[in-house]
This record gives structure tokens, sequence and C-alpha cells, in this order.
């Protein structure tokens, strides 16, 4: 069984911070609700080994060498591992989903290796984040991303923005090699696309993506294409694109 994953600094990596961990030999005190939840929940004791990450490539293996209460842990550097970028990322632009399925739509991309996540406000989405609901809802992606990361025993935690507007989002895409568009009424199959460099997947709300943004992607030289013969639900179609871009590059 793998060794469970702690974040060196909950707090920090929610704000997009990403402090350096302590190299081989070197000890770290872990504190906060990660500190707790491997002390409390956990029940990590002095000599058990685990693995902790900046959420941002580092990661180091560890072993506990003190605990303080319930909310402190010692630890000293085994090793240390910085994990390069992937030769192929990719970004996902997301609409936003329901409340019920908006987390688990970023749990899900993050499970399968998401990059970076763009939460879009598309012109047929239901949730609309205005006023205080802006903040709270990137606050609640990030946690949601931060879970799943450790979950998923991944040592970067996908970078989370927006929510941008569509006009924003197409402001963005002259930085990626291809974008690719999900849509069902596209003629093109995920298969027979080029994957290589960067890549940004924008996926529609329920509702659908509306004529006007499919077209204003395509003029920036996006790509429409078809992910298979069913029509997936927004909070899963990331994850399927995702999992058929892993098969067809070296990320996977």
């Amino acid at each position: 069984m793998s060794l469970p994953v702690f974040l060196a600094d909950y707090d920090a990596v929610l704000r997009g911070q990403f402090p350096e961990l302590a190299g081989p030999g070197q000890r770290m005190r872990i504190t906060g609700p990660e500190a707790k939840h491997a002390v409390a929940v956990v029940r990590l004791k002095e000599g058990d080994e685990l693995i902790v990450a900046n959420g941002h490539g580092q990661r180091a293996h560890a072993r506990v060498v003190a605990t303080g209460g319930k909310d402190s842990l010692e630890v000293e550097v085994i090793d240390r591992v910085d994990e390069p970028v992937p030769e192929v990322t990719v970004t996902v632009a997301q609409a936003l989903p329901k409340s019920e399925r908006s987390e688990l739509a970023v749990d899900l991309l993050t499970q399968a290796g998401a990059d970076a996540i763009y939460a879009w406000e598309a012109s047929r989405c239901v949730a609309k984040w205005q006023g205080a609901k802006r903040e709270k809802g990137i606050s609640k992606w990030r946690q949601a991303a931060i879970a799943a990361a450790k979950q998923s025993r991944r040592s970067r935690v996908p970078e989370i923005t927006g929510p941008v507007s569509t006009a924003e989002l197409a402001e963005r895409l002259a930085e990626f090699d291809h974008v690719l568009v999900l849509h069902e009424e596209a003629a093109t199959p995920m298969r027979e696309v080029e994957l290589d460099g960067k890549i940004c997947v924008i996926i529609g709300p329920e509702g659908g993506l509306s004529e006007q943004e499919v077209a204003t992607f395509q003029r920036l030289g996006a790509r429409a294409v078809k992910l298979g013969p069913e029509v997936l639900r927004t909070a899963s179609a990331g994850m399927v694109a995702l999992a058929a871009i892993g098969v067809r590059t070296n990320r996977w």
C-alpha cells in the first residue's frame, strides 16, 4: 500500500503558494489541519513513514520523529524528489456546474491529472458566482483539488483560477498549442487530433455550448472534437478527456 500524502503547509497551498521542502536529513514541522489529520485520524506515530508534498512538484519521503498533542508533527526527510512538469500539459476550462456537482468536477479533473483548471462562466451556466460567491466558489474548488490530489497521491495540486468570462477565456487561448472544444455535434473524434505541447480542453455546462461560444473559439484556432458516442455530464467529461489524452501521449 502506498504511503499517505500530507501537505507541508495546507493554508499556503490554498492561497496558491508552494514553500520549498527540506532536504534529506533535515527536519520539518507540520502543523494545522494536516498535522491534526495525520495524528488524530491516521494515527501516525514515531517511526511511521509518510509522503510530504509542497503541492508544486516536490515530494519528500519522510519519517515521523515526534508528535505534539493532536496538531503537531515533526518529520525527518529520508529523500526528496522534484518532479518535472509533464512534457504535455493539460488545462481544463470547466464551465461552472450546478452546485451539487461543482466540487465533483474538480475532484475528478484532479484525479485524472489536470495541470490547471479555469472556472468558466459560460452563457448557459445555471450556477452564477456573483459577489461573495466568487471567492467562496474558488476556495471550495481549491479545497476539492487539494483533497483529490492527496487521495490520488499527486505531488502537484492543479492551479485553479477564475471565474473567467468567455471573452477572458478567449484571450488566454493564444497560450496553448492546441485548444479542443468538446462538442457532441463535432465531426472530428478525439483519436484524430494532434496532441502535444500545451493543450486546453474546453467543457461546456449542463445546457451545452452556445453556437456563438463555439464560433468564438474556432475563430481563434480551437477545434471542436467529439469525445465518444455518449453525451457525458459536464462534471465527468473532463476526466474522460484527460484519460483519452493520457493514453495517447507520454502523460501515462
